[in-house]
């Protein structure tokens, strides 16, 4: 199969684009653009981080329950964005579970918890226990876990694969990773308002029923990911069994909230079709 609808961001105001999408098996059913170009990820660089805690829980070196960041917040508070932590400063604003406040701060603390942990500095304990595994050549941690990733959209197919069908996690752990923690919880989408719910998972954003959102009008509420403010995007849908990546070198703004819900729901179109 090869995906017509990917050649909707040559249309995109953006220098540069790249995109894709792949199925649990692998297979990528299509790609435009440049797919092996470097591109600063933003906060798409979250989830690649969020695997990486799932590896040191599941190899014992952490629990998602026991304390880290703030006084009562745990490591799952801090992947859920329930920790209390402010934005972008290590400055408590809530009580832990209180309110869904994004935080990069908080992901910048789950990496401090692991290195910690594992006596390996977080970016190489990523390559280790992620990045090299799956073939991520491309792909590095250039600095804060919330958002200094850069990598290529072959690798981020790679990484999409993976997550739909887990080699390097048990799926009952990824199951939890897309499942919303802390049900009910408000809070606002950056870019997109208040939510409520503001529905979470383990370091994936959850769409659920939120309106506007980043993914298409046809996406399954069941649909997890991320975006980042360079203009970065990473889907699973789990109805229409396959992923969708997009990359760019254009921060996020009105032209992304304008564009990417129109070219999900055209490659969900020719997905169905």
């Amino acid at each position: 199969m090869v995906l017509r609808s990917l050649a909707l961001i040559e249309s995109w105001p953006v220098p540069t684009a790249a995109a894709g999408v792949v199925r649990a098996d692998g297979a990528v059913l299509g790609a435009q653009g440049p797919v092996g170009l470097r591109f600063p990820l933003a906060s798409v660089t979250k989830p690649l981080a969020a695997y990486a805690v799932l590896v040191a829980y599941e190899e014992g070196a952490i629990e998602l329950d026991e304390p880290a960041g703030p006084p009562g917040s745990t490591v799952r508070h801090l992947l859920a964005h329930t920790s209390g932590l402010a934005f972008d400063e290590h400055r408590v604003t809530a009580a832990p579970g209180e309110r869904r406040l994004y935080s990069n701060a908080g992901f910048e603390q789950l990496g401090d918890h692991v290195a910690k942990a594992t006596d390996i500095p977080f970016a190489e304990y990523l390559r280790q226990a992620v990045l090299e595994p799956l073939g991520m050549t491309d792909t590095s941690l250039e600095g804060s876990p919330a958002k200094d990733g850069v990598s290529t959209v072959t690798d981020l197919l790679r990484f999409a694969a993976e997550v739909q069908a887990p080699r390097l996690l048990d799926p009952r752990t990824v199951a939890q990773a897309m499942t919303v923690q802390y049900p009910g919880t408000k809070g606002v989408l950056p870019g997109y308002g208040h939510q409520n719910p503001n529905d979470w998972g383990l370091g994936f954003e959850i769409r659920d029923a939120k309106s506007p959102h980043w993914t298409g009008g046809s996406s399954s509420p069941r649909t997890f990911g991320h975006f980042g403010q360079s203009g970065t995007f990473l889907w699973i849908d789990p109805a229409a069994r396959a992923a969708g990546v997009a990359l760019t070198d254009r921060a996020f703004g009105p032209w992304a909230i304008e564009a990417w819900p129109v070219f999900t729901d055209a490659v969900l179109s020719e997905l169905r079709g």
